[in-house]
């Protein structure tokens, strides 16, 4: 499991660099091809994460 969630946190973090400030849809879009399958782990969740990095913000905490 701890190899899943630095996947995740490290793909979130690489994203919110190339994409802070792009619109939502264009970041939900890198976050549904590239976040790691892992459980629980869903759409509503992602878009939370998308619209963080939309604003500038990176919710990885890395």
């Amino acid at each position: 499991m701890h190899d899943t969630d630095a996947a995740l946190f490290q793909t979130v973090h690489g994203i919110a660099g190339r994409l802070a400030g792009q619109p939502v849809p264009v970041v939900m879009d890198a976050l549904m091809r590239h976040l790691p399958k892992a459980p629980g782990i869903d759409v509503s969740q992602i878009r939370r994460i998308a619209e963080e990095i939309s604003v500038g913000r990176d919710p990885s905490g890395l």
